[in-house]
């Protein structure tokens, strides 16, 4: 087995939207801000809290948005994981999304360790604030978790995204993989140890075990 750890990001990888995009409704001021922040051309805590400002999510909002993930899966999502996890793979899912939206799906796809922003509400259910500790919510956020998380585990570590908070991780991995089948962005293309550009997740596996 080539790896022990397998980290995943979540939007445009395990899934194929982007979660905060969907909360905003199309609204164009996030979706450029996000665009910005994936692309590596602002750090991701210059615009964590301005998104959740404008869009305030409710928490009937983000049980929708759960809902939306369970049916946007990346084909092979699932398939990718369950292999891993039979060949004996700890897999981790690292994302700057929001926790209660990750829950049900990480229970779909069996992963047990989550690393994700959970959101506060108020006792009617509207959007209150964020868990401003949380590593996931500032630059090089992801690569803290999986240092994290690897010193208190034993073996080699990959890790697999689309984004450039992704490959902010990459010193703390192995390897890192880009992963550009929903979205390709060019500084991961350029900087990833491989690139996988097949809209199928299962093309990362032959790296992997």
């Amino acid at each position: 087995m080539k790896f022990d750890l397998v980290f995943f990001d979540v939007d445009s990888t395990l899934v194929t939207i982007e979660g905060i995009d969907v909360l905003a409704r199309g609204n164009p001021d996030v979706t450029t801000l996000t665009e910005a922040a994936m692309n590596g051309e602002v750090p991701l805590d210059q615009v964590y809290a301005a998104r959740l400002k404008m869009i305030k999510p409710s928490r009937a909002d983000v049980d929708s948005l759960a809902q939306k993930y369970l049916t946007s899966l990346t084909p092979g999502a699932k398939e990718t994981i369950d292999a891993l996890r039979n060949n004996g793979v700890s897999v981790h899912l690292v994302t700057a999304g929001i926790a209660q939206a990750m829950a049900p799906l990480a229970s779909h796809l069996g992963v047990r360790h989550v690393h994700a922003v959970s959101m506060k509400f108020d006792d009617a259910g509207n959007y209150a604030d964020f868990d401003r500790r949380s590593f996931l919510t500032r630059r090089d956020g992801k690569e803290l978790v999986v240092r994290d998380v690897r010193a208190r585990s034993h073996g080699r570590a990959a890790f697999v995204g689309d984004g450039a908070s992704d490959l902010e991780a990459k010193p703390a991995v192995d390897l890192f993989i880009g992963f550009g089948g929903v979205v390709v962005r060019d500084r991961v293309k350029e900087n990833a140890d491989v690139f996988v550009d097949d809209a199928d997740l299962r093309a990362v596996l032959k790296h992997l075990i």
